[in-house]
């Protein structure tokens, strides 16, 4: 890492509280929450690296007599806070650690809430409210084969949602640019971005699911119907037989 700017690693460590809590939401609102654990695996690496680098510039600042007293201070608060991220990466923690709530930088702050913000009741249980279908009147049929021919999904709208919904599933951002010299107007973009797409993906999985469920309505009263119809054709042969039983005592009463 070329920068052994202090205030840069700061910003850095902001970065990768942004997206930690960011994977927590994600988590809590049953998205994939694995989307940015490169990203955030290679920001710590950085971490790491700038703070061995912040470490060999206070060593040579030492041995010059300078005075270390500010870095010194600077670089245990990094090594402190890298350690409580790391650990809070690697155990996939749903909850967020103290160090993860606050920013370094105070400008940030609305992002950090934000990103520990959870979208309303209405949006994230966003089920379209439908009524069910009403009952189909189903008579008796002495040929059940004339029946109107069941429920077929081919809705292709709803096909090529559900395909690009459950098919192409979210991987991994691909590498992009270096992000560890962001500045903090860079990293509110980024993380607002972040945010926006979490919605759009819980709007498309509640959409998908208001489908599903109209689908399942559907299916459901097609199998009532069939157990309908059933039951008509138990009862039709029921009274056939009847019919027949009463014939044979009439003829064997007749040839008796």
């Amino acid at each position: 890492m070329a920068t052994t700017n202090p205030h840069q690693l700061f910003l850095l460590a902001d970065h990768i509280k942004l997206s930690l809590l960011e994977r927590q939401r994600a988590q809590s609102l049953d998205l994939d929450s694995t989307k940015q654990d490169n990203q955030i695996s290679r920001s710590l690496d950085s971490l790491r690296e700038g703070l061995e680098s912040l470490e060999r510039q206070k060593f040579d600042q030492e041995a010059a007599g300078e005075d270390i007293t500010d870095l010194a201070d600077q670089i245990t608060r990094l090594r402190d806070q890298h350690t409580s991220l790391d650990s809070e990466f690697s155990s996939s923690s749903s909850t967020s650690s103290q160090t993860t709530s606050i920013p370094n930088d105070p400008s940030l702050s609305p992002d950090f809430s934000a990103a520990k913000s959870r979208p309303s009741a209405a949006r994230s249980s966003s089920l379209r409210k439908k009524t069910k279908s009403p009952a189909k009147a189903v008579r008796f049929r002495d040929d059940p084969s004339a029946e109107t021919d069941p429920y077929r999904d081919n809705d292709g709208a709803d096909e090529a949602s559900r395909a690009a919904l459950f098919d192409k599933p979210y991987s991994d951002e691909p590498e992009g640019p270096d992000q560890t010299g962001m500045d903090n107007l860079q990293i509110h973009s980024y993380h607002k971005q972040v945010l926006r797409d979490q919605d759009d993906q819980l709007d498309r999985l509640g959409e998908s699911i208001g489908r599903q469920r109209d689908l399942s309505i559907q299916m459901g009263n097609e199998l009532d119907d069939q157990a309908v119809l059933l039951d008509d054709v138990d009862q039709g042969v029921d009274r056939h037989q009847g019919t027949l039983d009463r014939a044979r005592g009439r003829l064997g009463k007749i040839t008796g």
